[in-house]
């Protein structure tokens, strides 16, 4: 992992055995795999194995909970039957699968795996799971479910199930295990080795990409992240709801709302309402307003002595990336990407000193 390379001589080498044994054949194959650049030397070490180990484990815990919640792999329903949320899913599965078998031709496994990585973990995972949870009734057969949402629910189930079927499939050949046992246990089937390979009619059925729903989503991401971080430096805690009035009339979020309420933790806001915090968020096509009632829900002194810790970090962070980047003889050796990922560290810990050094000036 330090860019050497591994010998005798030096004692610095991997046993891959002992790699199988603390974290699994299948991080083994994947670090490996999603490392793989023609001519570029492979940096290794016990993080890249214990992040796919995380991977798998992140996969393990998707597929447990799509199950749990009633997912399974059926017939898809008819496109206009389904939310933005399930078309955009659809229609991001169906690209990635596109892009993984253009990478796999072209034997550039180490691209078609970080792309498989990041659209389970960052796309899947991180939010589709999220818009799942409100998205699937909790008690189906309560008559205060409606029909609406009994079929919005089921829908939700099955689009789940599909994608979990076909990211299984694409990601068999690189950890054979986990895919195995998660795939007969979502699909009853007799095994993902003898399953055929993923085509269009997996996911989208290869219908051109909603361009409408892709962009509500996307800016519902982007105001979702800006008003958590928001709550966040205003001291509220992540479980704690807190009023708010959202303002959609000069942007098309047609039916995000309470998409947006439910994960931001946000609630509709009683008769009398005021307002003690507001941010606004650039969208694609507009500006959202929103005005908060943090009032009595921050402990300024926790919050203050919260904000100086991950002070602390970032100005840790800033200063390990700034040696680095001073280091000529690292500049020299380093691959192109590795020094980019730097940078962007860099400029990441730059922009987290400056927002929290704001933060706690208004605390003053």
């Amino acid at each position: 992992e330090q860019g050497r390379k591994m010998s005798k001589s030096l004692g610095n080498g991997i046993d891959p055995m002992d790699w199988v044994r603390d974290y699994g054949a299948d991080a083994l194959r994947f670090t490996l795999a999603r490392g793989a650049n023609p001519g570029v030397d492979l940096p290794l070490g016990s993080d890249a194995a214990a992040a796919s180990r995380n991977f798998a484990t992140k996969l393990f815990n998707a597929t447990k909970f799509a199950l749990m919640n009633g997912a399974g792999v059926a017939e898809l329903p008819a496109r206009e039957e389904l939310t933005d949320a399930d078309r955009w899913i659809l229609d991001r599965a169906e690209e990635v699968r596109v892009k993984f078998d253009a990478y796999l031709d072209d034997y550039q496994f180490s691209k078609a795996n970080e792309l498989l990585y990041h659209y389970i973990w960052d796309e899947l995972c991180d939010w589709y799971l999220e818009i799942a949870k409100s998205q699937i009734p909790r008690d189906v057969d309560s008559a205060d479910t409606s029909d609406a949402e009994r079929l919005t629910g089921r829908n939700t189930q099955i689009v789940l199930g599909r994608v979990l079927d076909v990211v299984l499939r694409l990601l068999h050949p690189t950890m054979p295990f986990v895919t195995e046992v998660l795939w007969k246990a979502l699909t009853g089937g007799e095994s993902i080795v003898i399953a055929p390979w993923p085509t269009a009619a997996d996911t989208n059925g290869g219908v051109a990409t909603d361009e409408v729903a892709a962009r509500r989503i996307a800016d519902a991401d982007k105001l979702i992240t800006e008003l958590r971080r928001f709550r966040s430096d205003q001291g509220v805690k992540p479980s704690q709801k807190v009023p708010g009035r959202l303002d959609f009339a000069s942007v098309d979020l047609a039916g995000q709302e309470n998409l947006v309420r439910n994960l931001a933790n946000t609630t509709v806001p009683e008769e009398g309402f005021t307002a003690s915090a507001s941010i606004e968020v650039r969208l694609s096509q507009g500006t959202v307003e929103v005005a908060l009632d943090t009032s009595g829900a921050v402990d300024v002194e926790a919050e203050r002595k919260r904000l100086e810790k991950d002070l602390a970090k970032a100005n840790k962070e800033l200063d390990q990336t700034g040696k680095k980047l001073a280091n000529e003889s690292f500049l020299a050796k380093a691959p192109d990407e590795v020094v980019e990922k730097i940078r962007t560290r860099q400029q990441v810990a730059q922009e987290e000193v400056d927002r929290i050094t704001a933060r706690l000036e208004a605390l003053k």
